[in-house]
């Protein structure tokens, strides 16, 4: 899994069998520190409740096509749950 913020949507006006009713968003990957690491990619929203601005978690590959409701789709990423808090533990 890792960490990134929504911050965009995509809109499709065709998808695939299987993707009906499934929000695609734009999300930038973050790492442990909640900074900007790599470049944004589209999740499917597997959550059905991510919004702009948020932090998610996301998976990638196969466990991307397998958070969904409709298994074995193509899809790259897909957004597994919308974190509340991050806590790294490095305080004394």
């Amino acid at each position: 899994m890792q960490l990134g913020r929504v911050i965009g949507t995509v809109v499709a006006s065709e998808k695939a069998v299987g993707l009906e009713g499934v929000r695609f968003l734009i999300v930038q990957p973050l790492d442990k520190h909640q900074q900007p690491k790599g470049d944004p990619l589209v999740a499917a929203d597997a959550v059905s409740m991510a919004g702009h601005g948020e932090l998610v978690y996301f998976v990638a590959s196969r466990e991307a096509a397998e958070a969904l409701e409709e298994r074995f789709v193509p899809v790259d990423h897909a957004i597994c749950g919308i974190v509340d808090q991050v806590h790294l533990g490095l305080e004394p």
